[in-house]
């Protein structure tokens, strides 16, 4: 077991930590354990699958416009799967090239594999003549956090 999912007091889930850190959070009182493994303990503790937060953490970030763009997401959200081939991908694509004024934005970049991104080069996919499987799409925190 090597991460503990932590829960708001309403149950609502908010992330995972190491069990470590659960401890540390089971001996500052934050949390309290509400799964724990059984037949199985740390110190005084039983081993924690899921704790519950003692107080209501206020979680607006999560129903904000979403998660901030990285590469790491757009392949998290592709789920490292090539948007002009459908291979395994290891780069980004933008889809109107940044030369051309293109942004990071979810919406102008896709998942891409290292042969498909240098044939596509500088030209829109259009231009190239390589359509795209699927659309782009800006993800939410849960596309990206459950992967």
């Amino acid at each position: 077991m090597d991460a503990v999912l932590v829960v708001n007091a309403d149950l609502g889930p908010l992330h995972r930590v190491t069990v470590q850190h659960a401890v540390r959070m089971l001996c500052r009182r934050v949390a309290e354990i509400h799964e724990a493994e059984p037949d199985r303990v740390i110190g005084v503790f039983p081993m924690p699958r899921v704790v519950r937060l003692v107080r209501y953490v206020v979680t607006r970030w999560r129903f904000s416009a979403g998660p901030a763009w990285s590469r790491a997401g757009v392949l998290r959200r592709d789920e490292r799967c090539c948007a002009y081939c459908g291979g395994p991908a290891s780069t980004i694509d933008h889809i109107l090239p940044r030369s051309r004024g293109g942004r990071n934005t979810w919406r102008n970049t896709t998942a891409a594999c290292y042969g498909c991104n240098q044939r596509k080069g500088d030209r829109t996919p259009a231009e190239a003549g390589m359509p795209l499987r699927r659309v782009p799409v800006n993800p939410g925190w849960t596309a990206l956090a459950g992967r």
